[in-house]
């Protein structure tokens, strides 16, 4: 009887070991935090057949999405279409876990933009200058780089300097632009193809620029205002009447003031 009851003992303590040991292993093991990451911080287009497709180098369940809007990437891979992107932004990348725990990160597409910006010309505030990877402070590599290819830009009046990239504004108005005699709230876009020689290997990339005319800055539209204010409120958050929406980025607003 006694050889039974301490084997039952013995029994008990072993499982009341395991329970323990296994309660503990459990909670000594946290989940492990998701690196989400693309392999690197800048990605570059590529000059191929068909579409340039970069994937996280971890992939989780979930879903995934791109902030602001002008990204192109598959929610459930997070695989983001390069090709098919806005170039020259750096976009915020979120991964949404099945409990709700979320993970960002930060890629650049590269390319380049212009800020938006009042261009006074009685100042001689006349020359428009891209922004390369995202940063003022990132220079843009000149030597073997070709900007406004096929003369798409030039062709139609807008100044576009073929070896830096940079946009001749009073130039561009004296083209007629706007008309022989520009009137306020003038509005004309502009494609400039461009190749960079960096990492992309001189892949044809291309960008849209909108150019806007008034005489005064008293004459500026306030839907123009309005807009350059949602976009530097927390990025690109748009806000009307109390609800939220997300501006595009693209095209980037040139505002040339004459006087």
């Amino acid at each position: 009887m006694n050889r039974i009851n301490a084997l039952i003992t013995s029994l008990l303590v072993l499982g009341i070991a395991i329970t323990w040991l296994s309660c503990n292993k459990k909670g000594s093991e946290p989940s492990i935090p998701y690196n989400l990451n693309y392999g690197d911080s800048i990605i570059y287009l590529k000059d191929q057949s068909t579409d340039y497709i970069v994937y996280p180098t971890e992939h989780r369940d979930g879903t995934y999405s791109g902030f602001p809007d002008g990204i192109q990437i598959d929610d459930i891979t997070g695989a983001i279409n390069v090709s098919k992107s806005e170039t020259g932004l750096r976009y915020r990348i979120t991964h949404t876990a099945p409990d709700g725990t979320e993970t960002k990160t930060m890629v650049v597409l590269s390319g380049i933009t212009f800020p938006d910006k009042f261009y006074h010309l009685s100042q001689n505030d006349s020359i428009a200058f891209p922004v390369y990877n995202a940063s003022t402070q990132r220079i843009l590599p000149l030597n073997g780089s070709t900007f406004d290819e096929g003369n798409g830009a030039n062709s139609g009046g807008c100044s576009v300097q073929t070896i830096n990239g940079q946009i001749n504004l009073a130039q561009s108005v004296r083209n007629g632009i706007f008309g022989a005699i520009p009137q306020n709230d003038v509005r004309k876009d502009f494609d400039i193809a461009y190749r960079v020689n960096d990492e992309s290997g001189k892949s044809l990339n291309k960008l849209r620029v909108r150019l806007y005319y008034y005489n005064t800055m008293a004459d500026v539209a306030p839907d123009l205002l309005q807009t350059l204010q949602d976009r530097a409120d927390q990025g690109v958050f748009l806000r009307t009447a109390g609800a939220a929406r997300i501006a595009k980025p693209r095209p980037p607003c040139v505002i040339i003031i004459n006087q």
